[in-house]
C-alpha cells in the first residue's frame, strides 16, 4: 500500500519544516531541504528526528 498523496501534501519535515517527497524505493520520505530520510514502517511514516538518516544521494519520486 502506497502513501496517500493527500498525506504527503500536508506532511513536513519536523526538523526544518521543509517539503518531503517519497523516495524511489518507497521505503522513506526525504526532506528536500535538509536531506533527512524518514522511514516508512508498515505503511506508516515515522516522522521522528531520531529515526531519520541524512542521505544526500537518495533519489525521490516526482
Amino acid at each position: 500500500m502506497a502513501i496517500d498523496q493527500q498525506l504527503l501534501d500536508i506532511l513536513a519535515c519536523p526538523v526544518c519544516q521543509g517539503d518531503i517527497k517519497l523516495t524511489t524505493d518507497e521505503k522513506g520520505l526525504k526532506c528536500m531541504s535538509c536531506s533527512r530520510v524518514y522511514p516508512i514502517k508498515e505503511d506508516i511514516p515515522v516522522m521522528l528526528s531520531d529515526e531519520a538518516t541524512i542521505e544526500l544521494e537518495r533519489e525521490t519520486k516526482d
